[in-house]
């Protein structure tokens, strides 16, 4: 079976090209493409959609920063509409969001903010929803890399 990939803002705005943020653009693209070819489940964590259009917002060139939320606008809405190797995850309950503030002032004293820790969780959800799957956050990001759990046979 193949893999369940969530999706960390540190890849999406790689594949979308964010000025300022994106420095792996084509190697990221081509990872895509093997993800997809393979089959994987890629999953796009509410997060990563705030988290990427804060950076987009921060874009310094006004022409580039247009540009760039057409293309993010684009990719999110096809994934909304079923359109794109992307499912959208994680629209915000108000059990989740207090379960993850009662976590957070630990999570926050590892260095790590709220984002992150709402795809920790996503994360979890889908290890005990595909037991017989490998499920893994693809992230730029060291700690987050940590989160690859192979299929249990």
């Amino acid at each position: 079976m193949s893999a369940v990939c969530l999706l960390d803002t540190s890849v999406l705005v790689e594949i979308l090209d964010v000025p300022g943020k994106s420095q792996h653009c084509a190697v990221t693209r081509s990872a895509l493409a093997t993800r997809i070819e393979e089959g994987q489940t890629l999953f796009l964590p509410m997060t990563t959609v705030l988290e990427t259009g804060n950076h987009i917002g921060q874009v310094g060139d006004g022409t580039l920063r247009r540009r760039c939320a057409q293309r993010f606008v684009a990719q999110v809405g096809q994934a909304l509409e079923g359109k794109s190797p992307f499912k959208p995850i994680s629209f915000l309950r108000t059990d989740d969001l207090r379960q993850w503030l009662a976590e957070f002032p630990d999570h926050a004293g590892r260095g790590s903010g709220l984002g992150d820790l709402s795809i920790i969780h996503d994360w979890k959800r889908l290890c005990a929803q595909n037991a017989a799957r490998r499920v893994y956050i693809w992230s730029r990001d060291q700690h987050l890399q940590a989160y690859d759990r192979a299929a249990v046979i």
